[in-house]
């Protein structure tokens, strides 16, 4: 087998670029146009000016490029290898896609044009919302979220909105304690006060909890389904019916959706309102944080409050509906991120339904077959099924002080960008895995293979893991102190 483990080899060691080069040194050259020079500062003032630097660096394009090269490689990307990013669905996309969002029929239409002027792009939109809404099993959508915590935001405020209907806005949303931390914050941010769940022995919302706290102040049940753990809430019905009892709505987190599509549908589970992340199930890559899509969809109940506009069909034209009472408003500028619903689009058509399936069943076999390798070596915090990521922890490994910090870096040093670390916080010393449909399993066993050898080491070498990363071009950093004290200036500017 090949292996693709990182190595020891051209790795260079890169100095700033400022101080670099040679005065009259230059990477570009301007044909003369036969017109009289004229001073800037005589037609410009002085604040729309460049302050010219002393000691600024003169280049050839050549070093330039060398140098930028030479610092993109020391980055990771989906492109290189495996990033099993837990509950951020890192996975490579196909590239036709990016083809297809730039095709110049959708980049060269202006945001202002008229609805005439715009069918090819409208008519997309439309027909991707049909689509989700069909993966999902919800009667409307709407595209204008750019990002799952800005779907989040817009679905509880069509809640808030269908409450203050009924007279009573309410004031508190339930949320689990595996909840991604864009929950709570977009909870307050609507005007709620959240309230945790905890979960049981098996990583699940606990019944008789929820049965205790869910009352007339509470507005919606926040749940993610596959949960942040990776589990499925296997009584989802019976949530559902008692949320809904009490006059609540259920929302859904859709990060996990990759797990579901073609087995199970939102819809079927007595899920309300879900927002679903393009740009981790549907193939844009969005790591460096964006470009992200976070469409919204709802049962009938509330489709009157989506947010304006509304792209719907008349005859054979595609429109823009402003003509909505009840609409909760825009939230977002034009029609979205429409670079993404296009590469969303692209995927779904690419793959089919029969595709869509075997993703679903791909990303969820990837994930089992990874804990069934790591189960004898890495303590498994819950024992609830794992769908399409699993999460373990450091806890046999503390036994020998390496902690769930040294194994992320030793991963580094074997070619394999690390898991989401210390997340979910309900997991002490957590490492959260999601391998995604399209990795081999070539790639992860020598994934696998990497956390085994690293198991062992903390046995045996313990203190060989406690100076990881060594391959790479800086070596272990005082992250805390980073974070804390962020230096943002280099010496040359000041």
């Amino acid at each position: 087998m090949m292996s693709s483990q990182a190595q020891k080899g051209l790795v260079f060691k890169e100095e700033e670029i400022f101080g670099r080069g040679s005065q009259g040194r230059t990477g570009y050259s301007l044909p003369a146009f036969g017109c009289p020079t004229m001073d800037p500062r005589k037609l410009l003032s002085d604040d729309s000016l460049r302050i010219e630097l002393e000691g600024f660096p003169r280049l050839s394009e050549p070093e330039v490029i060398r140098h930028y090269t030479r610092i993109s490689q020391w980055n990771f990307s989906v492109d290189t290898n495996f990033y099993p990013l837990g509950s951020c669905t890192m996975k490579y996309n196909p590239k036709v896609n990016e083809a297809i969002a730039r095709f110049t029929g959708f980049t060269n239409l202006h945001p202002l044009a008229s609805d005439d002027h715009a069918q090819g792009t409208l008519g997309l939109i439309y027909d991707l919302g049909l689509w989700l809404c069909e993966i999902t099993g919800l009667a409307a959508a709407t595209l204008q979220p750019a990002a799952g915590a800005h779907g989040e935001l817009t679905g509880l405020m069509m809640i808030r909105a269908a409450l203050q209907m009924r007279g009573n806005a309410r004031s508190t949303v339930l949320l689990p304690d595996s909840s991604h931390g864009t929950n709570p914050a977009s909870v307050i941010f609507c005007g709620y006060k959240p309230k945790t769940l905890t979960s049981n022995e098996n990583g699940m919302i606990n019944l008789n909890e929820l049965e205790e706290v869910m009352d007339d102040s509470v507005a919606a049940l926040m749940i993610t389904n596959p949960n942040t753990l990776g589990i499925f809430e296997s009584k989802m019905l019976q949530i559902a019916k008692l949320v809904h009892d009490r006059g609540g709505f259920v929302y859904c987190d859709g990060a996990n959706l990759s797990a579901l599509i073609g087995k199970t549908k939102f819809g079927d589970m007595g899920i309300d309102v879900a927002h679903l992340n393009l740009h981790k199930t549907f193939s844009t890559p969005h790591g460096g944080g964006g470009p992200g899509a976070g469409p919204v969809v709802v049962t009938e109940d509330l489709e009157p409050f989506l947010p304006v506009p509304v792209v719907i069909k008349e005859n054979t034209s595609y429109i823009r509906d402003f003509a909505r009472p009840k609409s909760i408003g825009r939230v977002h500028s034009f029609n979205g991120n429409v670079g993404v619903l296009i590469r969303a689009a692209s995927y779904i058509l690419t793959m089919g339904a029969e595709g869509l399936v075997e993703a679903t069943e791909a990303a969820v076999i990837n994930a089992n077959y990874i804990r069934a390798r790591l189960i004898d070596h890495y303590f498994m915090p819950y024992k609830g099924e794992t769908l399409h990521e699993l999460v373990i922890s450091d806890k046999w490994q503390n036994e020998y002080s390496v902690t769930t910090f040294d194994i992320a870096k030793a991963l580094i040093d074997r070619g394999f960008h690390p898991p989401t670390i210390y997340f979910p916080l309900i997991a002490k010393g957590a490492l959260m895995i999601e391998p995604t449909e399209t990795e081999s399993k070539e790639t992860i066993d020598e994934f696998c293979d990497a956390m085994i050898e690293i198991a062992e080491l903390a046995k045996s070498n313990p203190e060989k893991l406690l100076k990881s990363p060594l391959n790479t071009v800086r070596s272990r950093l005082d992250e805390a102190a980073a974070a804390r004290n962020p230096n943002l200036r280099c010496d040359f500017c000041g």
